[in-house]
């Protein structure tokens, strides 16, 4: 059982996991506080051209 421990103990198999884990984890909230920054820009801008084409006028013939 002692070496089990200690084998399992020098075992760093799964802290590349764990690396990635948190690396994923980062770019995820990352990605998700740009949205969050650029949200409320992109619907102001979009309400801004939907007001300007409703004010215009079509013409058929």
């Amino acid at each position: 059982m002692r070496v089990f421990i200690t084998r399992f103990l020098k075992s760093e198999d799964g802290a590349v996991t764990v690396d990635w884990v948190v690396l994923t984890a980062g770019i995820v909230g990352l990605g998700v506080a740009i949205i969050g920054g650029i949200s409320s820009s992109a619907v102001n801008q979009s309400t801004g051209v939907g007001a300007h084409i409703d004010t215009m006028s079509v013409f058929t013939y």
